[in-house]
């Protein structure tokens, strides 16, 4: 078992956190739902990016149009998250606007994590430039 497969078992650790987000915003207690799903995102950047997941990545990831439209919103999505978790953790003096904009950043986080992981298998599934000459090319160690 090498280091790459370790990686891909952790990532099922996604599941069970994404539970806690959803038990945790049943109990209202929006800040751990924020941490959790940033966690859960997080460890859902370890699967092995050769793969496709489900029909909604693939829809996005073989089409150039349809998957640089998607990068750019989670783009934009993440560095906001990022930034207004910032913002609030700097600048605010409420407690509980505190401890969201700690939660705000971790999911932020997650969403640059999740943007690293999508843009490689981007890179790997996009149908334009998926060509057999490309595979061959790529399988001799080229870039």
């Amino acid at each position: 078992m090498n280091l790459k497969n370790i990686f891909n078992i952790i990532s099922y650790f996604q599941y069970p956190l994404a539970i806690l987000a959803i038990y945790f915003t049943i109990l209202e207690d929006f800040n751990s739902f924020l941490i959790f799903m940033g966690l859960a995102i997080s460890f859902s950047t370890l699967q092995d990016t050769n793969k496709i997941q489900n029909k909604f990545d693939k829809v996005i990831l073989e089409n150039p149009k349809k998957g640089k439209i998607f990068f750019v919103f989670v783009t934009v999505l993440a560095f906001f998250l990022v930034f207004l978790g910032i913002c609030g953790y700097l600048i605010t003096e409420n407690e509980k606007a505190h401890e969201l904009s700690i939660g705000t950043l971790v999911l932020g986080i997650g969403f640059i994590s999740m943007l690293k992981t999508g843009l490689e298998m981007f890179e790997i599934h996009r149908k334009d430039k998926n060509t057999a000459t490309n595979k061959v090319y790529k399988s001799l160690g080229n870039k």
